[in-house]
């Protein structure tokens, strides 16, 4: 009977490496369930024809496959493994999409949830990967989990990729022998947080193409047509009114210092970017965001549900409350609610609570802080900020369809008076001068 070396983990998240006799790797794999620990690798001994343990059956026709958490799984197409690491793609992008890492931790949590090893899991999908970086980054993350190494350790070899929040979440579900659980959990966060950008980036879509357009029609109109009626005035010595004057000089300017209006925005954004880099500029920046009006109602509220839906998150995962907060301190995206959390940070490692240090940033509602408040009492922190977080979601996406509202007749309205100044500037002098050619017939 074969021999396989094993890597489990038991009912205390204790890491074990043992070998143990069966039929074959999924023999293996019942054995180890059996003593009630959860398989992490299972490889058969040196000298003996490699066995592999198969996918679990197909599910019966209408009826879907399910994760641990009884939802729909991702699908997977299982492809199978030549016991060679797939080969390494010639890339060209430096990141991994979102939406990309998104589906690899559907899948990953799928193959767990069945049973798989977790490097057979891991080669499985590095074969299904699509050329490119993600399919790289498999390969050597499945390479040196077999060589000895945990999960987590080798996902933080590409911090570009896999974050701290990723790496100490999967680090969490080790340690609990939960892994399957953590990587649904961490993929429910991620789609979360993309639709929540995607929702914000949408709705800005519509307000930056119609300014385009309005800007380019407006600069049209005064290079080319504005010039025209300025010769036709100095020609006939129609007396021009104050607006008409005013018109004519912004039109001199655009035509004589266009190369100003092209150069000045690049190097407002170049300076604007640079001082945004500095520890200064970027808390400056950072709290005229939350300032702005109708805009700045929205960044609070996501900055908020990303806080707490990020602390939650990890909360529940089983992550040390000092541990998570450090994590979540660097994945806000604003300044000022990272030095509140810094202060949150103090205070809870000097035996304090965390609502008190929250409510003194002034970023975050009071009702934000009395949850926050009642789930330390009674000790269901982690479902509290995921509640927070799902409400505050809500109303980010009806403040967002409220600024649309607003926003789209401002544009149409401005726009509106952009042409209209532009059109009885002009047509003012030639009121004038048909004045004096109907005065001059008459006479």
């Amino acid at each position: 009977m074969p021999t396989f070396n094993v890597e489990a983990i038991d009912g205390k998240g204790k890491r074990i490496k043992a070998e143990i006799d069966a039929a074959s790797a999924n023999d293996a794999i019942v054995k180890l369930k059996q003593k009630g620990l959860k398989p992490m690798n299972v490889k058969e001994k040196a000298g003996a024809p490699a066995a592999v343990a198969t996918p679990p059956p197909t599910p019966a026709a209408g009826k879907p496959a399910t994760g641990a958490s009884g939802g729909p799984a991702a699908t997977i197409s299982a492809v199978p493994t030549s016991g060679k690491a797939p080969g390494k793609a010639l890339i060209f992008s430096g990141r991994v999409k979102h939406k990309q890492l998104t589906q690899f931790t559907q899948q990953l949590s799928v193959l767990m949830d069945a049973g798989l090893p977790i490097v057979r899991s891991l080669k499985i999908l590095g074969n299904q990967q699509k050329p490119g970086l993600l399919k790289n980054i498999v390969v050597e993350v499945a390479d040196d989990v077999e060589t000895g190494s945990s999960f987590s350790e080798a996902l933080g070899k590409h911090p570009k990729t896999f974050d701290k929040l990723y790496v100490n979440m999967v680090k969490a579900g080790e340690a609990g022998g939960v892994l399957d659980i953590i990587l649904q959990r961490l993929a429910a966060f991620m789609e979360r947080m993309e639709a929540l950008k995607r929702k914000i980036v949408g709705a800005s879509i519509y307000p930056i193409v119609v300014i385009i357009i309005a800007v380019a029609v407006v600069l049209s109109i005064m290079t080319f047509i504005v010039p025209k009626f300025a010769e036709v005035f100095e020609q006939v010595k129609v007396p021009m009114p104050g607006m008409t004057i005013l018109l004519m000089g912004i039109s001199k300017f655009i035509l004589s210092f266009w190369w100003v209006i092209i150069i000045a925005p690049i190097l407002a954004s170049i300076g604007f970017n640079a001082w945004g880099r500095t520890k200064g500029g970027r808390v400056t920046i950072d709290r005229l965001k939350l300032k702005i009006p109708l805009i700045g109602m929205i960044i609070k509220k996501s900055v908020i549900s990303r806080f707490c839906r990020t602390l939650g998150t990890l909360l529940q995962s089983g992550v040390p409350i000092l541990e998570a907060l450090s994590i979540v301190k660097n994945a806000t995206g604003n300044e000022v609610v990272a030095k509140a959390i810094a202060s949150v940070h103090d205070s809870i490692r000097e035996g304090e609570s965390i609502a008190e240090p929250l409510g003194a940033c002034g970023v975050f509602d009071d009702i934000v802080i009395n949850m926050i408040d009642v789930g330390e009492e009674t000790g269901e922190l982690d479902k509290m900020l995921l509640k927070i977080a799902d409400n505050y979601d809500a109303e980010v996406d009806a403040a967002v369809s409220a600024l649309m509202s607003v926003l789209e007749p401002m544009l149409i309205v401005g726009l509106g008076l952009t042409v209209g100044f532009i059109v009885v500037a002009l047509f003012l002098p030639l009121i004038s001068l048909l004045d004096g050619l109907g005065g001059g017939r008459k006479r």
